[in-house]
């Protein structure tokens, strides 16, 4: 007969053979255990779907599920599964290289699922990274509203030192206190000036970059995240199709294997006819299987890149979050700076006239200006 039988292969597709191996734990280092760049201290296989692990790719093709016909054995298969996704195992290939060695990277570390605190029910990798971007948001409209309560005390404040300086208090003290405390009033309303000038500043330069930077951030976030998760649901379906597929060649060759011993019992034609429906069948279903192993290798590794391109563009908006609110904050106690030095400056004259009060003179000027006579009474004489 021409027809051929698919059989199972010896080795998986599309697992590296030589992986660079790459030792970053140090000898004190409690043992780590990684699953193409899933790093679990001291994390039983059987737990990684739990774990907070890292990806790393050490080979351009994409990784395929276990064989279709033997049963899972962590020992002995070259990959297992996570969340439909696979790995090589760890005694295949211990280590791999990271995306970005020299840095925690967001694309090398949330590959994975986690138990929320109640461990009940489960977030993705790429969930905690958003989730963390839109707390980093939340964090920079708090700050700006923190700024905008500056900005009012402020403007409430040069209000009231406005008001006050214009109080009519002490004011007929005379000569040079009187200057200085006339100078003393004046300051009041030079220092309202200030801080009202602060305060639009801080309004202008600080608080509306704060409010306006990213506004559509978070419509953004929801396209990436709904991209994402479309991605891992179609690989997902892949992996169930890869599944349905390995379990209809099993059923297959049992199929097979069981005419074929019927044959060896009694020969007839009719069993000889079987066979070779039965061996067609089970070559149809090996061909089933490598498509839908290879459709589903194309899911795996589209998925792949759309997360380390989108985890390392939620990286960078994150360093240009960070850098953003330094550069306003150091704005912020720039302008902190300058309303002291301003306000320095509103009572230097003053410290000046008050040094100049003399007793003495003022004494004289209120004496000239107020005297009623130059000369003593006497004593009247009989």
């Amino acid at each position: 007969s021409t027809e051929t039988t698919w059989e199972r292969p010896s080795s998986v597709p599309g697992t590296p053979k030589s992986p660079v191996s790459q030792k970053k734990c140090a000898a004190n280092s409690p043992s780590v255990l990684t699953v193409n760049g899933y790093h679990i201290s001291g994390t039983p296989v059987h737990q990684l779907d739990s774990g907070h692990m890292s990806l790393r790719k050490a080979s351009a093709e994409p990784q395929t599920p276990g064989s279709p016909a033997a049963p899972r054995r962590h020992s002995k298969e070259s990959s297992l599964t996570i969340n439909c996704v696979t790995f090589p195992h760890p005694d295949v290939m211990p280590e791999q290289q990271l995306l970005k060695p020299s840095e925690w990277s967001y694309c090398d570390y949330f590959w994975a699922d986690k138990k929320d605190s109640q461990g009940n029910n489960t977030v993705s990798g790429f969930e905690i990274l958003l989730q963390k971007q839109l707390k980093g948001k939340q964090m920079q409209k708090e700050m700006a509203e923190f700024v905008r309560e500056r900005i009012k005390i402020e403007e409430e404040y040069a209000k009231n030192l406005s008001k006050l300086s214009q109080n009519s208090l002490a004011a007929q003290e005379e000569g040079t206190l009187g200057e200085a405390w006339a100078q003393l009033k004046k300051s009041l309303a030079d220092e309202a000036e200030v801080h009202l000038k602060f305060s639009s500043k801080l309004q202008s330069e600080v608080e509306k970059p704060l409010l306006n930077f990213r506004e559509n951030f978070k419509k953004d976030m929801k396209k990436c995240d709904h991209h994402i998760a479309d991605l891992r649901k179609h690989l997902a379906s892949r992996y169930a199709a890869v599944e349905k597929a390995r379990k209809a060649l099993t059923e297959r060759q049992k199929d097979l294997e069981m005419k074929t011993q019927q044959l060896e019992v009694k020969l007839s034609n009719k069993t000889e006819e079987e066979i070779k429906k039965a061996r067609r069948k089970s070559t149809q279903a090996g061909d089933d299987l490598m498509r839908c192993v290879d459709l589903y290798n194309q899911a795996q590794s589209k998925w792949f890149e759309e997360m380390v391109t989108t985890t390392l563009e939620l990286e960078r908006l994150e360093v240009e979050r960070v850098e953003m609110i330094r550069q306003h904050l150091c704005q912020y106690t720039q302008l902190r700076h300058e309303t002291d030095m301003f306000n320095q400056s509103t009572v230097e004259l003053v410290d000046q006239l008050l040094r100049k009060v003399d007793p003495a003179k003022d004494r004289e000027l209120w004496v000239k200006e107020h005297k009623t006579g130059d000369i003593r009474p006497v004593d009247m004489e009989i």
